[in-house]
């Protein structure tokens, strides 16, 4: 009797150890259109797929931090954040900020990260660069073992998505 109790425990032991979700690696992304980005986002907050951030993830790409869970963001040490405002082609084509688009942005970063934004002047056209130490102690570290996904889960609705819906088409960075 107990070798089958044992037994049956290692059986659910082992069952439970399948369960597991995919990992989704972002390296060298510099960003684009925020449309495309919060579509993006939404299929992977809903995936349940741990983000590892090992590399450059720079304007749009930063979306993340606002669309995926902080339980499921970790960093390298070669992890990098780049920040800076929203941005539309003018009149005469050249960049300008877009202010609305900005703030939008800006509202969905965590706490810390809007704090260590503010503590450099907020965003600007000027990119700002989070890493090494400082994003290490926002984020946890990366287990490398981790394998990379490709999935295309289902969409979910993002938090400020429908404010950001009106941009998609116009904002690129």
């Amino acid at each position: 009797m107990k070798f089958l109790t044992g037994l049956l425990a290692a059986v659910l032991l082992i069952a439970s150890m399948g369960a597991s979700h995919a990992v989704v690696r972002i390296a060298d992304d510099r960003g684009g259109r925020i449309g495309t980005y919060v579509d993006k986002y939404q299929d992977l907050r809903q995936s349940g797929d741990t983000v590892i951030i090992d590399g450059l993830c720079a304007s749009a790409c930063t979306i993340v931090l606002g669309a995926i869970p902080p339980d499921r963001i970790c960093v390298t040490s070669h992890a990098t954040l780049g920040f800076h405002a929203a941005w539309d082609f003018g009149s005469n084509g050249r960049a300008v900020t877009n202010t609305e688009a900005t703030q939008m942005l800006y509202a969905m970063y965590p706490s810390q990260v809007k704090r260590w934004i503010n503590q450099r002047g907020g965003l600007t056209p000027h990119m700002l660069f989070l890493k090494g130490r400082q994003l290490q102690a926002m984020y946890k570290p990366c287990y490398l073992d981790a394998q990379a996904s490709a999935n295309k889960p289902s969409r979910a609705p993002l938090p400020q998505a429908d404010r950001l819906e009106s941009a998609r088409g116009q904002l690129l960075h």
